[in-house]
């Protein structure tokens, strides 16, 4: 399920090299490479998807204005995650129904800043939706990593290397998110069947909505 082979990976740096050098072909092919992850990212995190279209919109934008920036090879993907980062810390700062300011923004209940009712363009299986409700009652530290791991198949380091923090961070968010992903999701269902299908499945409902999400934008 990994969306960036090792072979892009090794190739963003020559593709940005030459972006520097005013190839703007091998900026449209690193854009083209990352525009999935980055959707996915932003999608469940917003309020709907014409929201996660402009940030990931702006998050090139930004790329594209700062890529001087990028320090050595193997820099770029973090690099795009910092930004990506920023602009969905921006996107909550902007929100007008805020219970609090984001002074710890690891710590913000994504259920508490966005609509609890899961975008429809997401899924249509009762596993799938449910996975969605309970991924954005996750801390947004947690919904991130497990979204990493469940959506994308990166392992800890990789998404240490990715979000720019250390792996034993990583690790502590994604065994807490998933366990905290398992009970609250037998707490939005009285099915309990329901509830345990999508437990045991979480890496067959998030295909689900991957391929949903690809067929969508």
């Amino acid at each position: 399920m990994v969306s960036i082979t090792m072979a892009e990976q090794s190739d963003d740096w020559a593709l940005l090299t030459a972006w520097r050098g005013g190839d703007s072909r091998a900026g449209e092919r690193l854009a083209t490479r990352y525009f999935g992850i980055l959707t996915r990212f932003f999608l469940n995190k917003v309020r709907n998807a014409d929201d996660a279209a402009d940030l990931v919109s702006e998050t090139f934008l930004a790329c594209t204005s700062s890529k001087e920036r990028v320090a050595g090879p193997g820099a770029f993907r973090p690099f795009l995650f910092a930004i990506a980062m920023n602009k969905l810390r921006g996107y909550y700062r902007k929100q007008a129904k805020r219970r609090r300011e984001l002074d710890d923004f690891g710590d913000v209940c994504v259920a508490n800043a966005l609509p609890r009712t899961p975008s429809s363009i997401l899924a249509h299986a009762q596993e799938a939706r449910l996975l969605v409700r309970g991924l954005r009652r996750l801390s947004l530290s947690q919904q991130i990593v497990v979204e990493l791991n469940v959506f994308e198949g990166l392992r800890g380091p990789q998404i240490a290397e990715l979000l720019g923090v250390p792996s034993p961070t990583v690790y502590t968010h994604l065994r807490r998110g998933r366990k905290r992903l398992a009970t609250v999701i037998r707490e939005l269902t009285n099915d309990p069947k329901l509830a345990d299908s999508t437990v045991m499945g979480l890496e067959t409902w998030a295909l689900e909505i991957r391929a949903k999400i690809a067929r969508d934008t």
